[in-house]
């Protein structure tokens, strides 16, 4: 019973304990999309938070503060768990540049969907491999990771103790960069045949002159494409579980940054 918030003081350290838990699950995949209705993502976090918070409150301040400092507190947490999940989010990113790529050589530059997750228009293969990308974040038990590392989270930094003049801002921007190499990485093979696929069409552009070549480059494509992605989904699931598995070591290097 001691470590449930039942008085004002400890519910004072849920709230602090629910920030970082709330901002991490709102930027994370699949949980933190559009898909999933606001009071369904706050009862998560809710539960999320009243089950760590006996874990986690050893490592939580003295509840002896004034309601501004609550509040600095708070907004701190919050901070600290976007900055998680955004970690996660470039993952997916990084699918949807590759994907984007990809697409645009196939001849899909118009075909646009909405996507539920972004809320927006992306491109047809992008959402396409941004599919494949959730199921394997969830057959991975990635967010099983992100909840560990939360927690540890406590234990490297606890609440009050975020320093945002260290290491940590030039770290994200290592991962951003890193994101667009990512993407080019996991559309390379598809690149590189499509672009052969092209410099064919142009040999027999310049063999066969009466050759329609414009009108037969795109099934030629549309369909080289799709056969080139079906051939390299291993390698796609491969680089994804090696990436998911990289996030919890890359969330508590942005933790260790952040002291």
């Amino acid at each position: 019973m001691d470590g449930l918030p039942f008085t004002v003081a400890g519910f004072q350290l849920f709230l602090i304990c629910l920030a970082r838990m709330a901002a991490m699950l709102g930027t994370l995949p699949v949980f933190g999309s559009g898909t999933a209705p606001a009071r369904v993502r706050l009862g998560l976090a809710v539960m999320l938070a009243l089950l760590i918070f006996p874990v986690v409150r050893p490592y939580l301040p003295a509840p002896d503060f004034s309601p501004v400092i609550l509040v600095q507190l708070i907004l701190a947490e919050s901070l600290l768990g976007l900055m998680v999940g955004f970690i996660a989010q470039l993952v997916l990113t990084s699918v949807e540049v590759g994907g984007t790529i990809i697409g645009y050589k196939m001849g899909f530059a118009a075909a646009n969907v909405f996507d539920p997750q972004s809320q927006r228009q992306i491109e047809l293969v992008s959402q396409y491999q941004n599919v494949i990308a959730v199921l394997i974040f969830l057959a991975f038990d990635a967010h099983h990771l992100f909840i560990r590392a939360v927690v540890r989270s406590y234990e490297l930094l606890p609440p009050g103790g975020i320093d945002l003049g260290g290491d940590a801002v030039p770290f994200l921007m290592t991962l951003v960069s890193r994101m667009f190499v990512l993407g080019i990485q996991l559309g390379a093979p598809i690149l590189a045949v499509l672009i052969l696929a092209s410099l064919v069409m142009g040999i027999l552009a310049r063999v066969f002159p009466q050759l329609n070549v414009f009108m037969l480059s795109y099934p030629l494509n549309i369909g080289v494409g799709f056969l080139v992605m079906g051939l390299t989904l291993s390698l796609l699931v491969l680089v994804l579980e090696r990436e998911f598995a990289m996030v919890p070591d890359r969330i508590l290097h942005l933790i260790q940054a952040l002291r």
